[in-house]
């Protein structure tokens, strides 16, 4: 099935149509010729009994899929591509799973790492102008996950020339600043994310368990931009 599913998206990776604002989009002005960007969103799925989320300055989970205006051009580079992660031995899938293209919820579609503050890296092996990550942690059950930071850099270890786009680790229990982004409920339209047109190869991800349970989740991420 997943293979399946796979070749449907290398088919036809990106459908591009605008949808309307959710409140999520970014407002952000694309000089030059631009387009929304959007994406294949899974179908809904909800299991297991809700938990508490008791978040402060919490975002509701959107009822559409949030849209994004980027450069013309602009194209998902990170399906198939390799993925590291702090935890080298998931509880649960494969690190593959991230970036094979495939965003069901359910058995079989999500990675477990342990818990903890862990990342996941993906390497676009080679250096491109980003313009969005698209993340889908885990949609079948509403909750939030803490701490979720995501960097961009051409150095693999993060050392140096490191973009931070999205934190919402508001009293900087992770260690890496604090941030001013808003925790968020998980959804099957999965977060959208402003790269900002930074120059980066690789692309790192960190979360710190969640509203439900200690561990960390991905089905998904995606990641657009131009050639330099």
């Amino acid at each position: 099935m997943k293979q399946i599913q796979l070749s449907i998206l290398a088919a036809g990776a990106l459908l591009f149509a605008a949808c309307g604002d959710n409140g999520e989009g970014s407002s952000r002005s694309v000089s030059g010729p631009s387009m929304t960007l959007t994406t294949e969103i899974p179908p809904e799925l909800i299991e297991g009994t809700p938990q508490p989320i008791n978040v402060p300055n919490l975002q509701a989970a959107p009822n559409r899929a949030p849209t994004l205006e980027v450069p013309e051009g602009t194209r998902l580079l990170s399906l198939g591509k390799p993925v590291d992660a702090s935890d080298d031995f998931p509880i649960i899938g494969e690190l593959e799973y991230i970036t094979d293209g495939d965003k069901q919820a359910g058995e079989g579609y999500f990675v477990e790492l342990m818990d903890g503050l862990q990342w996941v890296q993906i390497d676009l092996e080679d250096s491109y102008e980003l313009h969005a990550v698209w993340v889908w942690h885990y949609h079948s059950q509403a909750r939030a996950y803490h701490d979720v930071i995501v960097q961009l850099s051409n150095d693999p270890e993060f050392e140096t020339g490191v973009t931070t786009i999205f934190n919402n680790d508001y009293d900087n229990s992770a260690g890496l600043g604090r941030g001013s982004d808003r925790p968020y409920v998980e959804s099957r339209f999965g977060k959208l994310i402003d790269a900002q047109g930074t120059n980066a190869r690789y692309v790192r991800l960190y979360s710190n368990g969640n509203t439900s349970n200690d561990m960390n989740h991905y089905i998904e991420v995606e990641v657009y931009g131009l050639d330099l």
